[in-house]
């Protein structure tokens, strides 16, 4: 039977059944790779997904079509959907990156691509090459000094999260300041700490004020500082960090996402992100240097995609959850925020009160939406106006907080899969907050 004319009877079939969602993705498979068909594919994949809105193979089939159509917005966001959801391929990840790319947010389109080829790296794009591939021959010693810093702020300047600053305090701080005293029981100073909850509570934040705490260097790792598109180049990268690091301390590695780096290697397609995963282990375990003196900080909001290897005596052993500011908290973080900008008459408690659930970085949105409203007021009259209380609670209605979503995806985690107790403040969180 000729192809088309298997088309026109699928697409009669469809029309006598439209339900069949089945039926309908065999029309759509078929059509595909026939350019006289185009315009109606989209149609098709349209009416597909009324039935069947869940559809990914569907979805990013529209996408691809979308991108090749040069509606790269479009694409953008029905892709984003999936891999939020982490159901994104890895075709429709390399899709996504060259939209990006499109779109020049080039960060985005090199970290995307980087991940995709940290799983599979085999699965290359040549126009993504273009733009991004480095040449083995790329230098591994660009982690000079300038690599390192020096924070000025401290606990005091890190609003609320007394209670996650007190356990820090006690579980790194004091042995930093006692050494001779730890080192009279055998014990090293230094070793790991993860920090994970909804994104926005200010784990990067309290990162490098732990450094001040101790006056420590901080390195802040980003994936572009590790992955490299050549296999070995990466576990070069990362091993320089830690050297770097070893020859200053007291030092703070401060690696955020961690969980991009430290994945389940039983997710991985391939041998080269196990390599990485594999050389970070044997960084963290010290087994050829010496990693007293040396802290290891990672930041995660999805704790779950972890390694288990990671979460070992002696890795990241000791896990701290960071959720959302409670009240005092967030009335401290609004005082800090607005500390140096016209105010009039601001009644902190109240607005905290009102900020249910929201994030460090929710309240900095909610103080940005006041500002504008000011700002389109003194554009009309040229006079500036002082932000009040009534201007903090109207822009209340325009913010919603970003922290719940991660919180009904962790309570999944809390009740099934918390063999480990290590999501107990989790829970205890969502019964007290939610």
């Amino acid at each position: 039977m000729a192809p088309n004319t298997e088309i026109e009877e699928l697409k009669q079939a469809v029309s006598q059944s439209p339900e069949n969602t089945y039926l309908r993705m065999l029309l759509i498979r078929k059509m595909q790779h026939y350019g006289e068909y185009k315009e109606e594919l989209e149609s098709q994949i349209n009416m597909l997904l009324q039935f069947d809105p869940n559809n990914k193979d569907a979805k990013e089939l529209l996408a691809q079509i979308a991108f090749d159509k040069g509606r790269t917005s479009t694409c953008i966001i029905i892709l984003e959907e999936l891999d939020n959801n982490d159901v994104l391929s890895t075709n429709g990840k390399l899709t996504l990156a060259k939209a990006y790319l499109k779109e020049e947010n080039h960060d985005r389109a090199r970290e995307l691509y980087e991940m995709v080829l940290l799983m599979d790296p085999d699965a290359t794009d040549e126009d993504l090459d273009n733009a991004f591939r480095m040449r083995a021959t790329k230098s591994n010693d660009n982690h000079d000094d300038s690599f390192l810093e020096k924070p000025d702020i401290k606990f005091a300047d890190v609003g609320g999260l007394e209670n996650v600053k007190k356990e820090i305090d006690l579980k790194i701080i004091k042995p930093l300041d006692n050494a001779e005293l730890y080192a009279s029981y055998g014990k090293k100073i230094g070793g790991g700490i993860l920090l994970y909850g909804p994104p926005g509570c200010g784990k990067t934040f309290l990162a490098k004020a732990t450094a001040g705490e101790i006056n420590a260097a901080f390195i802040n790792v980003s994936l572009n500082d590790i992955l490299d598109m050549w296999h070995g180049n990466s576990e070069k990268n990362l091993h320089n960090i830690f050297t770097k690091a070893r020859q200053n301390t007291p030092c703070v590695i401060f690696f955020d996402e961690i969980d991009a780096l430290a994945a389940k290697r039983s997710d991985m397609l391939q041998s080269a992100g196990k390599k990485v995963i594999n050389q970070f282990l044997n960084e963290l375990d010290g087994i050829q240097h010496d990693n007293d003196g040396l802290l290891i900080v990672g930041a995660t909001n999805t704790p779950w995609h972890l390694d288990s290897a990671f979460r070992r005596p002696g890795r990241f052993d000791r896990i701290i959850f960071v959720p959302p500011p409670d009240t005092a908290s967030k009335v401290e973080i609004l005082q800090l925020k607005l500390k140096d900008k016209p105010t009039e008459n601001i009644d902190f408690k109240k607005i905290a009160k009102r900020t249910k659930n929201y994030s460090g970085a929710d309240i900095n949105a909610l103080i940005d939406i006041a500002i504008e409203s000011k700002l389109e007021e003194a554009l009309q009259t040229g006079i500036p106006e002082p932000i009040t209380t009534k201007d903090l609670i109207a822009a209340l209605g325009k913010h919603n907080a970003s922290t719940i979503d991660w919180f009904n995806t962790a309570k999944n985690y809390a009740t099934f899969a918390n063999q480990s107790g290590l999501y107990d403040d989790v829970m205890k969180y969502i019964k007290k907050e939610l």
